[in-house]
């Protein structure tokens, strides 16, 4: 028996577990109340305290960020710079999986806070191969991204010194509430292996059953518990020190510093992941597959949480796009290598039966969680209406195709 949190669309089924309370309210969503009962001014005072420590004293760099142009970058740097008042390094794994519009995001990002970046480019050919595998034993087109962006900040930590690294939000703590604001969880190896790369180090990824070698995965490597300790390398979480609100971040950094938004063919939302063409499309329909629902879920939760969405409206929104077709998959498989017909078969393989009720050959039934959503009865209740803005005029759509690496477009 499905169980859904009476407040939020999540059921107990999420994947990085989740707990629906004897109230009937999920952990995520106790979680995030606390957001409107901390002193959030006392808490922006800790990280400063804490985060001064690392300042330094040679005019180095006081602190690593992780950017992927899209996302949370630009917020994260605009706290980083102007309200802790911190010089950082920028490093950025590029995953190949570029948009025109990522690629100028990016862009404007370096030109508008003036910091010094180092971006990964690890060969093309060995980022494929490793796809190739993955995709077919995990079931994933993203864990090089994945495993790229969450390694190379600690390298460069190890490289140059500098311990300290920030990130924006911690996933689990506020999808699923798995830690409270006040356990102010920091960064961890076991975190990184056990969600962000589905259980595989990348030493796990040579086998006997493939061709990948020591050298196509060192690079991915993280640094040892014992370099890690005497550099004193640390993580740290800005969501456990700042109410964490992604719309209305972004919304600020458009003002702000000109990001770039776009229209998604898979969600309402128009300001995360603008910089790739995979993780709304391919990577999303994957998402469908395994775990019985996509990143619009998430989407509407994220809005019924901060109030912005009522749970009817976010039900007919997860009905609407969930299962949009996807747009860049030739795309992709072109890219790795793989030939059209078998495209299918790599998706059939991945329905999870729990989801996707077999009928006949290349023919199955969605049996995803939405279709055990209920619509709430009551007359009383007025849907919100939500709106996020498109402020760019590129259309991923027109001529897709990954950008390697440039300086953006207009």
């Amino acid at each position: 028996m499905i169980q859904f949190c009476k407040n939020c669309l999540y059921s107990d089924q999420h994947p990085l577990g989740i707990i629906i309370h004897e109230d009937g309210i999920c952990s995520g969503c106790k979680v995030h109340e606390e957001k409107y009962k901390f002193d959030w001014k006392y808490r922006l005072e800790k990280l400063k305290k804490i985060v001064n420590k690392y300042k330094s004293k040679r005019n180095n760099y006081d602190c690593i960020v992780p950017i992927t142009g899209a996302g949370d970058s630009y917020f994260i740097i605009h706290i980083v710079k102007n309200i802790l008042k911190l010089n950082p390094l920028l490093v950025h794994y590029n995953n190949y999986y570029n948009t025109q519009l990522g690629i100028k995001n990016l862009a404007n990002l370096r030109i508008k806070f003036n910091c010094d970046i180092l971006i990964k480019n690890i060969n093309p050919e060995i980022v494929k191969k490793i796809t190739r595998y993955t995709l077919r034993k995990l079931h994933s087109d993203y864990w090089q991204s994945l495993a790229g962006h969450t390694v190379f900040p600690v390298q460069t930590a190890e490289k140059f010194k500098v311990p300290l690294i920030i990130w924006g939000a911690h996933q689990g703590t506020e999808q699923v509430g798995m830690f409270s604001h006040m356990q102010e969880v920091e960064m961890t190896r076991r975190f990184r292996k056990d969600h962000d790369l589905m259980g595989y180090e990348a030493e796990d990824l040579i086998k006997p059953e493939n061709d990948i070698t020591y050298e196509d995965i060192y690079q991915y490597i993280y640094p040892t518990d014992v370099s890690i300790k005497n550099i004193g390398i640390r993580g740290i979480y800005l969501s456990n020190y700042i109410p964490w609100d992604p719309k209305s971040q972004h919304e600020e950094m458009i003002k702000k510093y000109g990001y770039k938004t776009c229209n998604f063919n898979r969600t309402f939302e128009k300001y995360d992941h603008t910089n790739c063409y995979n993780y709304m499309d391919i990577h999303d329909q994957i998402k469908l597959f395994k775990v019985g629902y996509s990143k619009v879920t998430d989407h509407a939760v994220r809005e019924i949480r901060h109030k912005r969405l009522d749970r009817n409206t976010g039900i007919s929104l997860i009905k609407k796009y969930e299962r949009k077709k996807i747009l860049f998959d030739n795309l992709f498989f072109k890219w790795i290598g793989i030939k059209d017909q078998k495209n299918s078969l790599i998706f059939d393989v991945m329905k999870n039966n729990k989801y996707w009720l077999r009928k006949d050959v290349k023919k199955y039934k969605f049996n995803g969680l939405s279709k055990y959503l209920k619509y709430e009865k009551s007359k009383n209740k007025k849907t919100k209406k939500i709106y996020f803005i498109n402020n760019s005029n590129i259309n991923l759509n027109e001529i897709p195709n990954y950008i390697t690496f440039g300086k953006g477009i207009k």
